[in-house]
């Protein structure tokens, strides 16, 4: 089965969307949680851990972007795929939630397939991540740990947004090289996430604004690197 073994946390407030993709995924072979609201969303987040969730943007008690930010301030919680689900197709809307912690914004009416498609492809980017980078690393005054989800610049804690710190981590994941805005674009917000080249130039100025403007490098027409030495 495609999704065999995955423990998905689905949150939708509308029934029959709520009961199709159950139906969906349960056949996929994936262990399915189902909630109706933001709020259970963070409670059964909590109790369940769930390897990815399926948040409708829309709902009441709480919406579905704000269940998404307080879900990635809880520690156990910070390395949990959220993939947001709309009827909201506009950028805007987009760049709202994935600048919040969503990794993927998917627009219904979605296939069946490409959901299956984009779970899996959400699934494998972070199993290849646990394997691939180490959790902590540390150049000149600056300590970033990926288990965490926390910055430090000379001892002192620094908060960074989902989006900022995995541009940062991949940045320093290897100091020196130049990182073309392809690869950034790729690696941070996915491939089938269509966004402007302006989004990696907002985040890289908000990651100076807070670190310092010293530890990075604009290599013009091509891309930015981190500074080690």
């Amino acid at each position: 089965m495609e999704l065999a073994g995955a423990k998905i946390l689905l949150v939708d407030d509308e029934e029959d969307i709520r009961e199709f993709l159950e139906h969906v995924l349960t056949k996929a072979g994936a262990k399915v949680i189902t909630g109706k609201n933001g709020q259970e969303a963070i409670d059964l987040a909590i109790r369940h851990k769930p390897n990815l969730i399926i948040l409708d943007k829309m709902m009441p008690v709480m919406d579905g972007v704000k269940a998404c930010s307080e879900i990635k301030k809880i520690d156990e919680l910070r390395k949990t795929k959220i993939v947001m689900l709309s009827a909201i197709s506009d950028v805007e809307s987009q760049i709202e939630g994935l600048d919040l912690g969503a990794d993927d914004y998917l627009v219904k009416p979605i296939k069946s397939n490409l959901l299956i498609s984009k779970i899996k492809s959400q699934l494998r980017q972070m199993k290849s991540l646990e394997l691939a980078k180490p959790a902590i690393i540390e150049y000149k005054h600056i300590k970033i740990d990926r288990t965490k989800f926390i910055v430090h610049l000379q001892d002192k804690e620094i908060a960074l947004p989902k989006k900022e710190f995995e541009l940062l981590y991949l940045l320093m994941s290897q100091p020196d090289q130049v990182f073309r805005r392809e690869e950034i674009l790729e690696t941070v917000w996915g491939k089938d996430i269509y966004i402007g080249d302006r989004t990696i130039d907002v985040h890289i100025r908000k990651i100076r604004e807070k670190i310092g403007d010293d530890y990075f490098k604009t290599i013009k027409g091509i891309g930015y690197k981190f500074v080690a030495f």
